[in-house]
């Protein structure tokens, strides 16, 4: 259940490593757009409107605590690398200290404060309650089970296995649709029955991966000795996560500020926001799957001290990157309204849906010059990076919303935002690589 990256193709260690985490991802970003079909079909605009207003929300609290596990993963794979198999050991039972404690004091926080958090955001009084449910269940009791999941997704991947992650989220994903049509078809709970749908799916991906892992991966079977908290690797854990954290929690700021942007225009436009979002977090999934694939990849390779092998497989990725984008223009520009026409019968909603989608496609070779690079920088162990491209993000996506929706490009500015963010971060990222700091951060 270990993939050695140190040798062989590149080309096809990243294929191989990334096609089961871009199935994985995709079922999963299915059922969170399943969830937005089923809430826009059977119980109304307003509450996919609710649903939407939390996702950057959700997006926020989840990155507080998974953005360690990127960090965790960076460890694993490069001492996997360098074939020191106990500290390997050591790195998996630090973990569980890290992710527990982060995902705790997330849970606090939502559930304590989450309607003051909407009334903040500007969700309008008549879908808030239905807003602030929706966290609560998703992200307030489901922060532990998703920050867990997301751990050992990282963890097995750093070790060259992204199939077991990718099996219990199918089965997840099966779950979550059939809870979906029970709790909104026929009990009728609307938004808190599609919550719990989600929240009971994450915790069955969560369990059911942890048992497996400790049955067939030598690595998860501790003893009690190593079990013990280590000190040196959670310090080095923090060190190299926090970065990413702060980065994805700075990325989620700036878009709560275009959240809270779009809730100004109405519920039309919140929806058409809701379901352009979903329709782009398909789009993510290939970029995040390669990035991934290049975060492994760089680790082990780092951790066998072979520099030329990583700037090799990061052309090989920078062009698999590029044909993606071009493709996904193409099917934005032909299919953008029969998309959106899936998730609502509001001809508006649609037309608007549509056009935001035909917009923020022109960049999409922007967004996959983010993700490559961060992956090799994190996996290099270069993520202090992160924070610093983290502000660049939220500098460029908040000065940009805000000045284009005063002019009169109006609520589309909010969609020309992300395009212009994307374009600049992506190239922030490959000046980043090709200044060579990444080559003296190893941490192994």
């Amino acid at each position: 259940m270990t993939t050695d990256m140190t040798k062989g193709s590149p080309t096809k260690h990243l294929l191989m490593f990334a096609l089961p985490l871009l199935f994985g991802n995709l079922f999963q970003q299915f059922y969170n757009i399943f969830d937005s079909i089923i809430v826009g079909r059977f119980v109304g605009a307003e509450s996919l409107a609710a649903v939407g207003a939390c996702g950057s929300l959700t997006f926020l609290f989840i990155n507080l605590s998974s953005g360690l596990a990127v960090g965790i993963g960076v460890i694993v794979a490069q001492y996997f690398g360098a074939h020191d198999d106990n500290s390997v050991k050591r790195t998996i039972a630090s973990s569980i200290y890290v992710l527990t404690t982060t995902s705790l004091i997330v849970s606090v926080i939502v559930l304590l404060f989450a309607p003051y958090i909407m009334k903040f955001l500007r969700v309008p009084d008549e879908i808030r309650p239905l807003s602030v449910s929706y966290l609560r269940i998703t992200c307030g009791w489901g922060i532990l089970f998703l920050a867990f999941y997301n751990g050992l997704s990282s963890i097995l991947r750093a070790l060259g296995d992204s199939r077991t992650p990718l099996y219990f989220l199918i089965v997840s994903s099966i779950i979550n649709v059939g809870l979906d049509l029970l709790f909104v078809v026929k009990f009728n709970m609307g938004v808190t029955g599609v919550g719990l749908a989600t929240l009971i799916s994450q915790a069955i991906s969560a369990i059911s991966c942890l048992i497996f892992a400790i049955h067939k991966n030598q690595y998860f079977r501790l003893s009690k000795e190593e079990l013990k908290p280590h000190r040196k690797i959670i310090l080095m854990s923090i060190k190299l996560g926090v970065p990413i954290a702060l980065q994805n929690s700075l990325i989620s700021i700036s878009m709560i500020t275009l959240q809270s942007t779009v809730n100004t225009f109405g519920a039309s436009v919140m929806a058409a926001y809701t379901i352009a979002g979903r329709v782009e977090s398909l789009v993510h999934q290939p970029f995040t799957s390669l990035a991934n694939a290049m975060s492994t990849y760089t680790g082990q390779n780092v951790g066998a001290h072979d520099q030329d092998r990583v700037k090799k497989g990061f052309r090989r990725g920078v062009t698999m990157a590029i044909i993606f984008a071009l493709l996904m223009l193409l099917v934005m520009y032909t299919l953008g309204q029969k998309i959106c026409h899936l998730f609502v019968n509001d001809i508006e909603v649609i037309q608007i849906g549509a056009k935001a989608l035909t917009i923020t496609s022109l960049a999409y070779i922007g967004l996959g010059m983010i993700y490559i690079p961060r992956g090799l920088l994190n996996g290099a162990g270069d993520t202090g990076f992160s924070m610093i491209n983290g502000i660049c993000e939220v500098v460029v996506r908040i000065s940009a919303v805000l000045i284009l929706t005063k002019t009169a490009l109006g609520y589309w500015g909010v969609w020309w935002s992300n395009g212009i963010t994307w374009t600049i971060t992506g190239i922030v990222c490959l000046i980043r690589y090709w200044s060579g700091v990444w080559k003296k951060k190893a941490v192994v």
